[in-house]
């Protein structure tokens, strides 16, 4: 049967409209999975952060047509958002926005993307904009697109696109479904970049710890190889110690020495037991008054100590001439004499730490020193415990210090303390012992 002319126009333009309507669709998928390889293979090549974030908002700008965008991560801590990353919207980064505010806090809270269409009309998704930041940021909003990122089921900020640039300047359903689409690869890359950057800066400062670590271990005296007097040994907890030993010959047969112990633990601890030991180095070659050296540490340390921190610290002076100790202690343990028969006294005179008040005056004692070794010790060691918990105690220490009186003390404290880790004993805190023997 022959076809009218009329039915074979309607065919043809059948055809063409079924062809038509794919290619477009196809082309715009292929588009998408594209940019989306894009965006993987360029995130998997970057871990700078900052790079990250910038090609991040480039691509996903240019797919979705938008006037600005900016990129916000979440400051658990604190509970806001912070923007780390902005094209086209000028001063983001002097704010921080708090969670629950505006279309990103919407966001985040159902965890999925958000298009308010019209700022001022639309209150479909949210009653109210955020107006508040196109004030301070002189910027006019008119639609906003704001996606989640989402890595590894945890929300660590949202992607935030304002105005299409068309005439209208406002977003349709697509555009939030694309920009869906493109914020799951941008989240991984910046979880990952994220990761990355914490993990260098970690181990940046772990490399500054451990110099500092170096530098404290300078601050110490080294023990003689010949017989001499005085020997110490400081191990720390961990990379740094708040723990410091001096001595030194100061006259022919007069040896000065200070064993201190800074409040705390960490950095701000490592930095104040340097200060007051690079103040004793300094100030001991001088002043051969155990208490006017402790006042002028004391007073120094008053005045520029944190808040609350403060050093415990006995210093003394041993004249093998005169057979005679000078001794004076701000706060630290009583240190432990043995002698000859293996009987044990002690020191209990002290004032208060340094770093308490500046209008402590310490006192000094003279006692004779002969056929005798003192221990000034730090409480890690009384403090070490077993495998139950218990701890060493002065009594335990004391044990320690008649099995290893008669070994030379330059090998003595080392042989001490390894006989106590084999013990099982378990270091908690940093641990300094310094003896002084009296010279027969």
């Amino acid at each position: 049967m022959p076809i009218r002319k009329g039915c074979k126009t309607n065919i043809k333009m059948f055809f063409k409209s079924k062809k038509v309507v794919p290619i477009t669709k196809d082309n715009d998928l292929n588009q998408d999975l594209a940019i989306i390889t894009q965006m993987n293979q360029e995130f998997a090549t970057s871990l700078d952060l900052n790079e990250t974030l910038q090609t991040a908002l480039e691509v996903i700008i240019k797919r979705i047509n938008a006037q600005a965008a900016n990129i916000f991560l979440i400051d658990e801590k604190k509970q806001v958002f912070q923007c780390i990353a902005s094209k086209y919207q000028s001063y983001l980064d002097e704010y921080e926005i708090p969670l629950t505010q505006g279309v990103m806090g919407k966001a985040v809270l159902q965890k999925k993307c958000i298009r308010v269409g019209d700022v001022r009309k639309d209150v479909r998704e949210i009653a109210e904009f955020y107006f508040d930041l196109d004030n301070k940021t002189n910027f006019t909003t008119y639609s906003v697109l704001c996606s989640p990122l989402i890595a590894a089921n945890e929300c660590i900020g949202v992607i935030h696109c304002l105005n299409k640039k068309t005439s209208s300047k406002l977003f349709e359903e697509n555009d939030r479904k694309l920009l869906e689409t493109l914020s799951a690869p941008a989240a991984l890359a910046i979880r990952n970049a994220k990761m990355a950057k914490e993990l260098i800066d970690k181990n940046r400062m772990q490399k500054e710890i451990e110099i500092v670590g170096e530098i404290q271990k300078t601050l110490l005296s080294k023990n003689k190889d010949e017989d001499f007097p005085i020997a110490g040994i400081n191990i720390p907890a961990k990379v740094v110690s708040g723990d410091f030993y001096n001595f030194s010959e100061i006259a022919k047969g007069i040896y000065g020495f200070g064993v201190a112990d800074v409040s705390g633990k960490g950095i701000k601890s490592s930095l104040l037991m340097s200060k007051a030991s690079s103040l004793y180095r300094c100030l001991s070659k001088t002043i051969f008054s155990t208490s006017d050296l402790l006042n002028l540490l004391n007073k120094e340390i008053c005045e520029t100590a944190a808040r609350g921190m403060f050093v415990t610290m006995l210093i003394g002076i041993y004249d093998s001439n005169k057979k005679e100790l000078l001794l004076s202690n701000a706060g630290h343990e009583p240190p432990l004499v043995i002698d000859k028969d293996q009987n044990f006294s002690n020191f209990s005179e002290a004032g208060p730490p340094l770093g308490i008040t500046s209008k402590i005056k310490y006192k000094e004692t003279t006692t004779n020193f002969s056929d005798s070794s003192m221990y000034i010790f730090t409480d890690g060691i009384t403090e070490i415990r077993d495998p139950s918990g218990d701890m060493l105690e002065v009594e335990g220490f004391q044990k320690y210090i008649k099995k290893y009186q008669h070994t030379p003390n330059n090998k003595r404290l080392k042989l001490m303390i390894e006989d106590i880790v084999k013990a099982g004993m378990i270091q908690k805190d940093d641990l300094t012992i310094v003896t002084v023997d009296s010279v027969k």
